[in-house]
Formats: C-alpha cells, structure tokens, sequence
C-alpha cells in the first residue's frame, strides 16, 4: 500500500523516527482540498502515546479536509544544516501517513493540550493549565492515528 522508500542507505531505525517526532519544532499536515488539491500547513504537535496530536480553532480548512478524507500526511525534519560549499545539506526528517480524528473524549483532549503546553512552554505550565481552564470549547484537538511511518537522514 506505501511505497518502500528509494534510499534505504539514509532509512531511520523507529526509536530514531521517534525521537525526531518528539524533537521537531513543527510538523506540516497535508489534507486534500474538496477540489482535489492538496492543502499543506506547518503547526505545533506533540508526539503522544503513539499519535500526534495538535491543537485548532473549531473550524477551518484544515478541519473541513478531514472532515470530508481522514487520511493525511504529516512531515518533521530536524537538525537541517546547510552545506552551500557541497550543494547540500545534513537532515533528519519523517514522513508519517495515518489517519486524523477529532478528539471528543475530554480526558485526552485535555491531556494532549496539557501535552502541548509541557513541549512548547514548560516553564508555564501552571499558566498553561489555567489558560487551558478558560479556553474551554474554544479549540478542537485533532488526534493522527500513524499507519505508516518513514524516516531518512543525511548525516
């Protein structure tokens, strides 16, 4: 169903993708548009249980995409050097294919905002907790289900 990746010399071992996945800064999802094309948008994620999980407003293009086709692909690199003198660069990245879903159960979704607020500003995490309190209803959180996940790097 995936296709086998081209330069198996440069393939990732998954506790290296993981790593990346929870080492990335942003992520870009990928959905397809009601006219067919493809819509891409980077975003803050955590790398969760197994999932990624991030975090929208309650509507928009990203939500109506995967109301319409739940399958989405989602890109991380990391470490990217720029080698201009060798026409090249050093990198670390993951493609992953799966599966988007609204979380509904309130439990998770305040775990995964919980989650976000621990990678993205750890030294607020109370003020993250209580930000999160007053925001109730305010922002969906968007669960991936990983099907299918490839990591390559140029070292």
């Amino acid at each position: 169903m995936f296709k086998e990746m081209r330069r198996m010399d440069k393939q990732l071992t998954e506790e290296e993708n993981i790593g990346i996945l929870q080492k990335g800064e942003y992520g870009i999802l990928s959905t397809i548009s009601t006219n067919g094309y493809p819509y891409s948008v980077p975003l803050n994620y955590v790398y969760q249980n197994g999932s990624i999980y991030f975090h929208s407003a309650p509507e928009g293009h990203k939500l109506e995409n995967i109301a319409i086709n739940d399958r989405i692909s989602f890109c991380v690199a990391t470490d990217v050097e720029l080698l201009p003198q060798k026409f090249d660069s050093k990198y670390k990245s993951v493609i992953l294919f799966g599966r988007a879903s609204l979380v509904v159960d309130a439990k998770e979704h305040e775990a995964a905002l919980v989650a976000l607020v621990k990678k993205y500003s750890p030294q607020y995490l109370e003020a993250g907790r209580e930000y999160i309190a007053r925001a109730q209803g305010q922002a969906r959180i968007v669960k991936i289900t990983i099907e299918h996940l490839t990591g390559k790097a140029e070292k």
